[in-house]
């Protein structure tokens, strides 16, 4: 693969930030289209959807982000020279060629997008067809952008596939695509899952849980779920689940007072059977499916354990391995929780809505990975290369 320069690079960069600003309004006015053709029953999607000014000029801003960080490519991971006078340098190379599979995200045909090229990949670009003017429009630009700087289309893909070309295509074209990035709920993940050839790095799902120990602070544990909860209803890092430990003082009072804060913000309450006697206003849960379900609405479960153990343990059986949460006072607690819980972030106090790559300082990101190969957490641009390694001789042969 063809390695550019730093500066093709960026200034490809600047072309695709000035087209977007001069086209804001074609662009917004091809989001219509979507947004006029999208069923509102599902508002998370809808939200997602959406690209008005303010979104334009995030775009922009995460274009500019990733041309001002460092160049990932042909940084020199170690190096050494043996005793033998044989030079072994490993830096870091593009993967090649990358697919994303998304939904209704037009957002990530700018970040998918920026980081790859920037990390000198190519990217076929899958997203659904809820956004499919959206998606046609920036990908032009991003086109124009290329060539304006004599650079091939080609870097930039855009796959116009239905579900049964697209499960073809995972099949035939393995020795084409170098990774592909599954970036979406659970169906669409298993799907990807079950057709694709190639290495896949799963972009799970959220189910993110909370766990309020005996010595949380109450008001910053409120705090912290009503933002957790309701920053960004449609985030896969908003919170889903609350665990209140048995041992938690005036555990009754608090878990309703936490209904009436939920219940100010339009948020429903389900919960087990013991929240859910406290009050008619709380659902108690269906059944232990629900424990799965990532909600990303205005929803969300209350329920009771006996203990650190049991929530690590309930953490680690139902939730998508994405941000876990402990509202502690207690720092070895703390420390256990953290330590124990199997997820790509796990937060002491504070709110799961920072696993984010702008949030934790990481810049773009293609997606949130929760698998541990070959990255946990935000795919930023220094996380979406692989490496190899340079070995430099004068003729040296293995004895």
């Amino acid at each position: 693969m063809q390695i550019l320069s730093t500066e093709v690079k960026n200034k490809v960069l600047n072309s695709m930030v000035r087209i977007m600003k001069v086209n804001k309004a074609q662009l917004i006015a091809e989001n219509q289209k979507d947004l006029k053709a999208f069923d509102r029953d599902d508002q998370a999607l809808y939200d997602r959807l959406i690209v008005d000014a303010k979104k334009v000029d995030s775009m922009c801003l995460s274009v500019e982000q990733v041309r001002d960080q460092e160049d990932p490519i042909g940084q020199v991971i170690s190096s050494r020279t043996l005793d033998s006078g044989l030079h072994i340098e490993n830096r870091t190379t593009p993967f090649g060629t990358i697919m994303i599979i998304y939904e209704s995200r037009p957002d990530v045909t700018i970040e998918a997008a920026v980081i790859a090229f920037k990390s000198n990949n190519k990217i076929l670009l899958k997203g659904g067809k809820e956004a499919y003017h959206s998606n046609k429009e920036l990908v032009k630009y991003w086109h124009q952008a290329l060539a304006e700087n004599g650079l091939s289309e080609d870097w930039i893909t855009m796959l116009e596939l239905n579900r049964q070309e697209t499960q073809e295509y995972l099949k035939t074209a393995a020795d084409r695509i170098d990774l592909i990035v599954p970036r979406g709920g659970e169906r669409l993940i298993e799907f990807v899952k079950a057709h694709a050839k190639c290495p896949v790095l799963v972009s799970g799902r959220g189910n993110n849980f909370l766990y309020v120990a005996p010595s949380a602070d109450w008001e910053k544990t409120k705090k912290v779920i009503l933002n957790a909860k309701t920053d960004k209803i449609s985030a896969c890092n908003a919170l889903d689940k609350v665990l209140l430990d048995e041992q938690l003082p005036s555990l009754e009072a608090k878990a309703i007072d936490l209904l009436n804060l939920m219940t100010e913000h339009e948020v429903t309450v389900l919960g087990d059977k013991r929240i859910a006697g406290l009050a008619d206003d709380i659902t108690e849960m269906e059944s232990a499916a629900v424990w799965q379900e990532e909600f990303l609405s205005r929803k969300i479960l209350i329920a009771t354990v006996s203990g650190l153990d049991q929530s690590i343990s309930m953490i680690n059986e139902y939730s998508g391995h994405h941000s876990s949460v402990i509202m502690t006072e207690d720092r070895s607690e703390a420390r256990q929780f953290m330590e124990q819980v199997d997820s790509a972030a796990v937060y002491h106090n504070a709110s799961s809505r920072f696993t984010d790559g702008g949030a934790m300082g990481v810049g773009a990101e293609l997606a949130i990975s929760t698998d541990k190969l070959h990255h946990r957490g935000p795919l930023g641009l220094r996380q979406l290369v692989s490496n190899k390694y340079y070995v430099t001789g004068d003729g040296h042969v293995r004895g």
